[in-house]
């Protein structure tokens, strides 16, 4: 066996083991902010040989001009070219032949990138990163490289996968002004586009350790960790130029919205997106448990009466996009064999409407603070869960400590609380609804609306 794949192999069994925190073990950590402005979080674990490096830049498709969608999902994918010290190609192979992971994802609000290596190569990750944030190789090649794979991932996560536009649509006909209304993958055609000045513009904008947050997690001994931040960080200049911020504020929507969209899909969907508050209000908490309640489990309410006992759907299911800015909590569900599109959304709406009215019981409460109190747990069971929601509460709420406090903004939330939020803005006043329908229906449609109708 090689000696990298070896590596590979402990690194992954010590992911698995080092699920050991409990509710209540508070997470320590230190943090400091550099004179470059670069705020970084070291959470020292010993339980298991491994480290999680990780940066997050406070750029993401919000940030973009609505010409020039797919910006900072682009770069996710470019700034993996490599670097002026570091050879196209070769940015994966060396945190893999060191027995490590990386990654990166993009959403409307951030770009994440991060590796998971054993301890003893910390100074790697580092080094890394610091020629990212640097001395990225943003050239002719690459850009013509990474314009080739994003085309080919929206054809395969988005043009040819079923339901693949259906976050497209949400954010496109839910949204009027603010620039959530582009979703991360954005449109080809614009990065086509874009010229070199462009992307330069937007690397040294964006890039910069004054909007970045990096975190170290794991196997670590604190003071020699800073001083390779040090050796690696210390001489990368502060941005200069103003990091812009949308200032657009997205009008309450007054009426609902209906949208019929054909795709090459077999089964009509229904989609009920709401407007909602954007992440750390009391509301937004509410809004969390809410969507579970819906559809999180077999004794979920869309599961036992839309799926089993109605049988108007194959799968139903709620979940909410919480941004940084207001987001959408969105229900869906896929009409089962022979059900129309209006009859699943009678439905659906049936049952959301049953939650205004009567509200919730005290066995859905207790079972929905268990499943918020286990999936807290869950997330900060590994070094890389525990360095991605440093940095999320750090760059989204300046507030890393929430990662020990925020599990009691859900226990703060009441039965009262979900029903009262379920009428305040689950209203047909703030609703999208889409019908997402097979191609074969479009002609259909298209000539019934031509029609006369008969008297």
């Amino acid at each position: 066996m090689k000696r990298s794949a070896f590596k590979g192999l402990l690194l992954g069994a010590a992911l698995l083991l080092s699920g050991t925190k409990q509710a209540d073990a508070k997470i320590n950590f230190t943090q400091y902010v550099m004179p470059n402005g670069l705020h970084v979080i070291l959470h020292e674990d010993h339980s298991t040989p491994i480290v999680a490096v990780s940066v997050m830049y406070h750029v993401g498709s919000k940030n973009e001009h609505p010409e020039r969608t797919g910006f900072a999902h682009f770069f996710e994918h470019l700034l993996f070219e490599g670097s002026e010290n570091i050879k196209r190609g070769e940015f994966m192979k060396l945190v893999q032949s060191a027995g490590g992971q990386l990654n990166a994802n993009t959403t409307q609000d951030r770009t994440f990138y991060f590796e998971v290596l054993p301890s003893n190569q910390l100074e790697l990750a580092l080094w890394m990163e610091s020629e990212r944030m640097l001395h990225a190789k943003i050239d002719d090649i690459g850009i013509e490289t990474q314009r080739k794979v994003v085309k080919e991932e929206k054809k395969q996560r988005y043009d040819n996968t079923p339901y693949g536009q259906l976050i497209n649509v949400i954010f496109e006909n839910a949204y009027t002004t603010y620039p959530y209304r582009w979703s991360p993958i954005g449109k080809e055609q614009y990065i086509d586009k874009a010229t070199m000045d462009e992307f330069m513009a937007f690397y040294r904008t964006f890039y910069v350790p004054n909007n970045a947050v990096m975190v170290i997690a794991g196997d670590i001994d604190p003071a020699k960790t800073k001083e390779l931040i040090a050796k690696y960080y210390n001489d990368i200049p502060k941005g200069t130029k103003p990091i812009p911020r949308p200032t657009e504020v997205e009008p309450v929507q007054k009426a609902e919205k209906r949208v019929k969209f054909y795709d090459n899909v077999q089964l009509p969907g229904v989609i009920l997106a709401y407007h909602m508050p954007k992440q750390g209000t009391h509301d937004y908490y509410a809004i969390q448990l809410l969507t579970q309640l819906m559809s999180k489990g077999k004794s979920s309410r869309f599961e036992k009466e839309v799926v089993d006992k109605q049988e108007k759907a194959i799968q139903a299911a709620a979940f909410d996009l919480g941004n940084e800015e207001p987001g959408m909590a969105i229900m869906l569900g896929i009409c089962n064999m022979g059900v129309p599109a209006g009859d699943l959304e009678k439905s659906m709406l049936a049952e959301i409407e049953k939650l205004k009215k009567d509200g919730i019981t005290d066995e859905e409460y207790k079972k929905l603070q268990n499943q918020a109190e286990n999936d807290f747990i869950e997330q900060n069971q590994k070094v890389l869960g525990i360095a991605t929601n440093l940095a999320t509460y750090q760059t989204f709420m300046g507030n890393a400590d929430l990662i020990n406090t925020e599990l009691d903004r859900y226990k703060k939330v009441t039965k009262d609380d979900i029903k009262r939020v379920a009428n305040k803005y689950f209203t047909k006043e703030n609703r999208l609804v889409v019908h997402y329908l097979p191609k074969s229906e479009e002609n259909k449609n298209s000539e019934s609306a031509n029609t006369p109708a008969k008297k």
